[in-house]
């Protein structure tokens, strides 16, 4: 039987297949050591003739893993844990290319003794006290004497936050093939170096791992590449450090200033200068959260149409190149969305925003209509006054699609506030998704858009992106719905808050189609209903959105429009363009295997009897 061999790139034949469906069945760790050996070592054998200079997707891996497999006449059922091998021997000599002191391993908490651990956790994890009763110490040393950071800790967010923010270049760690699943593959598709040693199983208390296995992996020297990978991360860290509040300051050039405003405390600010208090909060408020998706998509176009050098290994200095005209313009739409921010959680009345009391709750309602709206102005500004540096027409081009963006989503806020207010609460799947059209894809639009103007291309490929944009867009507002019901610890402290808002979403909509008439009845009087609580409200209408399949419907929703972008996607060129749009469609539409809503109360508010949920 053939070998496995290097995926065709999608630089020749323009067509993706994207493949999301449940993977439990498909993360068995081989039981015997000899056999996990021989499969690392064969996929090291198949990566070393790989051409690395760009990452390979999770479908790409997962095809070489399953030749593999097929190969050695292995079960399906090892296809995670092969993964995992493929994608550390691909990345092997990236990772080895960082020195160790830019490197940070990750540990699981599952490495300790359940019972009677003595460390504490702190916001980056697990502070290991280093008792020597488990080997978390043992690996935690070794790596700390070579110059790793070390964080005991799961999940990618933290990780990517330590990432862009410049600390380390490369990631290795331990963890169970759940986590790697879920942790390691943002990571990876910005392609960034990384290499896992995955746990024997995944019951998260006492477990074990291939112990030489990752002492090799932390003891990796330090030597160049013969070939080096393209990644984001540098495009990542440009948006980010845009934000940095003496960039950011720099870059929007405050008219009211002194240093006493720009050192005081927020809430002494209308006592020093009420004038220049607004400045002053939007400048605060415009750096103080968020992942910078709208900006890092804006940069990260204009590199694709540019050449693609702030990919490339030498990015970092590429991009440190990038104009103030052009980094304004992708701070203009973050402004923008900060604005429409405020706005909307007034609209809402939403209580927290970035983990903070919304603006309007910190300073009142009319200091947040004010405070959107001179960032709305501000937005404006940033691009206006750069018609020397971009040219009339480049500035005519993106003022255009602000101005345009700014207007549809006001459009989608406002459908959503009358559908709110309304009596009726009628409501189908495709009005709803019209909304989201409107409310969530402009603004993606507009980052995009504004990236191609800023880079001058002859193609228009304004049709696309708005079909592009509009896909993402939708797909990613059903997945902000299903994850309502998880809680968000970035915004919400709660889950099911669109019931109590009582805002139009996708799942309500396939709730009244998918449900009987008795149910559905049974639905719009619990909405409507003043006596109940908040707490006894969201378990019953999760009730009927299990009975009315409606989590299940929504995600087969993700997967189509997840489909219809991918398949714009297929069609653009430069390859480098491209490959950024399947990268957004992945990354912007993370998702687990499974959204199984959990609901996140106080046990103090439940009240009983309620409506047992239906699996």
């Amino acid at each position: 039987m053939p070998s496995p061999s290097q995926p065709e790139s999608n630089g020749g034949a323009k067509k993706r297949v994207s493949r999301r469906r449940k993977t439990a069945h498909l993360k068995q760790v081989p039981d015997r050591l000899a056999l996990r050996e021989e499969i690392q070592d064969r996929c090291y054998q198949i990566c070393e003739k790989l051409d690395k200079s760009r990452p390979l997707s999770k479908d790409e891996m997962e095809k070489l893993a399953r030749a593999l497999l097929e190969e050695m006449n292995l079960p399906e059922t090892y296809l995670g844990w092969t993964l995992v091998m493929m994608t550390s021997a691909f990345w092997r000599d990236q990772v080895s290319a960082i020195p160790p002191e830019r490197r940070l391993f990750l540990l699981p908490h599952c490495l300790k003794h359940a019972e009677g651990c003595p460390a504490d956790y702190d916001q980056f994890g697990l502070d290991c006290k280093t008792c020597g009763a488990c080997s978390i110490a043992d690996y935690r040393t070794q790596a700390e004497e070579l110059g790793y950071r070390v964080l005991v800790a799961e999940g990618s967010p933290i990780v990517m936050k330590i990432l862009v923010s410049g600390y380390v270049d490369a990631v290795v760690g331990v963890a169970c093939l759940n986590v790697l699943e879920k942790a390691f593959d943002k990571i990876l598709l910005a392609g960034i170096p990384c290499m896992a040693v995955p746990l024997h199983s995944s019951d998260c208390r006492n477990t074990s791992v291939d112990e030489q296995w990752v002492f090799d992996m932390i003891h990796l020297p330090h030597r160049e590449p013969q070939q080096k990978t393209a990644t984001y991360v540098h495009l990542m860290r440009a948006a980010q450090e845009m934000f940095d509040r003496q960039e950011l300051t720099r870059l929007i050039a405050p008219q009211r200033q002194t240093e006493a405003t720009a050192n005081a405390e927020l809430a002494d600010l209308p006592n020093l200068d009420p004038i220049a208090a607004t400045e002053r909060l939007a400048i605060d408020f415009i750096g103080r959260g968020g992942k910078y998706s709208r900006p890092f998509t804006t940069l990260a176009v204009y590199d694709s149409l540019t050449g693609g050098q702030g990919t490339s290994p030498d990015g970092a200095a590429h991009v440190a190149g990038y104009t103030d005209a052009v980094k304004r313009s992708a701070l203009a739409i973050e402004t923008f969305h900060k604005a429409s921010l405020v706005h909307d959680d007034i609209e809402d009345d939403d209580e927290f925003r970035y983990g903070e009391p919304t603006v309007h709750r910190q300073f009142g309602v009319s200091t947040g209509i004010n405070l959107g709206d001179y960032m709305i102005g501000l937005g404006y500004r940033l691009v206006s006054r750069e018609v020397k540096t971009l040219g009339p027409e480049v500035v005519a081009k993106i003022v255009d699609q602000l101005a345009e963006a700014h207007m549809r989503l006001s459009e989608g806020q406002g459908a959503e506030l009358m559908w709110r207010d309304s009596a009726s609460k009628v409501l189908t799947p495709i009005d709803a998704l019209k909304i989201y059209a409107l409310k969530t894809s402009p603004a993606f639009e507009a980052a995009l858009h504004c990236g191609i103007a800023l880079a001058k291309t002859q193609e228009d490929y304004r049709d696309q992106m708005r079909k592009f944009a509009r896909h993402v867009g939708v797909a990613f507002q059903i997945l902000n719905d299903l994850k309502d019901w998880l809680g968000d610890s970035d915004n919400k402290l709660s889950a099911g808050n669109d019931i109590i808002g009582g805002r139009p979403t996708v799942l309500w909509a396939l709730a009244l189609q998918n449900l009987k008439e008795d149910r559905k009845n049974e639905l719009i009087q619990i909405a409507n209903d003043p006596d109940l609580t908040a707490a006894a409200k969201i378990q019953r209408v999760r009730s009927l959105y299990l009975e009315g399949g409606v989590f299940v419907a929504a995600q087969q929703l993700v997967e189509k429009y997840r489909a219809k972008a991918e398949e714009i996607a297929d069609e653009i060129d430069p390859e480098p363009f491209r490959r950024l749009l399947y990268y957004l469609v992945d990354s912007i539409l993370e998702t687990t295997e499974d959204h199984k809503p959990t609901i996140v109360i106080p046990t103090s508010q439940l009240e009983f009897p309620l409506a047992a949920p239906t699996s």
